[in-house]
């Protein structure tokens, strides 16, 4: 593969919206790494991914401790990545990664306690060959270690250099405003809580955080917009033997595709279509429509599917018209 140059016009297209009260701006998409940066996945096209993403103005590349397969994996790919690539344009990068899922043997390779988050993070900066990461996320809530420990934690980890920004993901409504509140009293720089939506799962909606967050200067940067690949029309004709049921099955399940899914997603996709768009585009679009939303990550499987999502962020707007189908169309 050539030696990478940026491309000189990789600004012009993108939007950056300002996470919370801070003054970081994070692009409408992101890359996310959850999927395809493992052990077995192609090299190259992981470059190609990241190449590709940057080119058209993304310039934040999430992932976790625990991402692969095998966990640590895709921080590995990532710091060759950045080494390889990158490294003239760190400070034009934004490097997220998390801790809060099992990742080693033993009790303090799990949740949420200072001993696991630094230690974590310390792993996950000689992975990626890093001084320090740009927003380092506490990964999900832990119901035995105090909050107060793991916030702690996180507000040290910002004063000893290693991250400059600190997040929390999958936090309900009621967890964020506790987080918040110790945060405030601490003076971390905490500013985003990282969370599942898509048009099939509005959790968020439901339990007020989406409102909370923007009423309180909390940016909330969502995942799985397009639900695994239900979003998409990918399942409309049948599980085609090359889809992520067939051949991983961790996270979507053959049982997902029933009648009633399918009534949605064509209704949804017919919806779609008479707007110029993909399913999968709409999606994507729909959760950018407001500014209670920061950004979207997507995962990408090529290159071509980078492009694709970033394209959807200048036809965000829907019409009272199309917001009342799309939610008939999800009843």
């Amino acid at each position: 593969m050539n030696p990478y140059v940026a491309n000189p016009s990789r600004y012009g297209d993108m939007v950056y919206r300002r996470c919370g009260d801070s003054g970081l701006k994070l692009p409408a998409v992101s890359l996310g790494l959850w999927h395809n940066f493992g052990d077995k996945d192609d090299f190259d096209n992981m470059r190609a991914i990241c190449r590709t993403a940057f080119d058209l103005g993304v310039t934040l590349f999430d992932v976790a401790n625990n991402y692969g397969p095998s966990a640590g994996a895709a921080e590995e790919n990532l710091g060759r990545i950045l080494k390889k690539d990158f490294a003239s344009y760190r400070d034009e990068l934004l490097i997220a990664t998390k801790a809060g899922y099992e990742m080693w043997a033993g009790p303090y390779g799990n949740f949420g306690s200072k001993k696991y988050l630094v230690a974590s993070l310390d792993q996950s900066l000689k992975r990626l060959g890093l001084d320090y990461v740009d927003i380092f996320y506490h990964h999900r809530p832990d119901p035995d270690t105090p909050l107060e420990e793991t916030v702690r934690a996180l507000d040290g980890i910002v004063r000893q250099g290693k991250a400059l920004y600190v997040g929390i993901s999958n936090y309900s409504r009621e967890q964020t405003e506790r987080a918040a509140a110790l945060f405030r009293e601490l003076g971390t720089p905490f500013i985003v809580n990282q969370v599942r939506y898509s048009m099939l799962d509005r959790g968020i909606e439901r339990d007020g955080l989406k409102t909370y967050a923007a009423q309180n200067g909390i940016g909330l940067i969502t995942y799985s917009p397009l639900a695994q690949g239900l979003l998409t029309d990918r399942y409309l004709d049948g599980i085609p033997a090359d889809s992520r049921i067939r051949t991983d099955g961790r996270f979507l399940k053959e049982q997902a595709i029933t009648p009633d899914y399918l009534r949605r997603a064509n209704a949804l996709n017919d919806i779609a279509h008479r707007r110029g768009q993909t399913l999968a585009q709409m999606a994507l679009a729909w959760i950018l429509r407001d500014e209670d939303i920061t950004g979207v990550l997507v995962g990408a499987s090529r290159p071509s599917q980078i492009a694709d999502c970033v394209g959807t962020i200048h036809s965000a707007a829907f019409s009272e018209e199309e917001l009342a189908e799309i939610n008939a169309a999800l009843r």
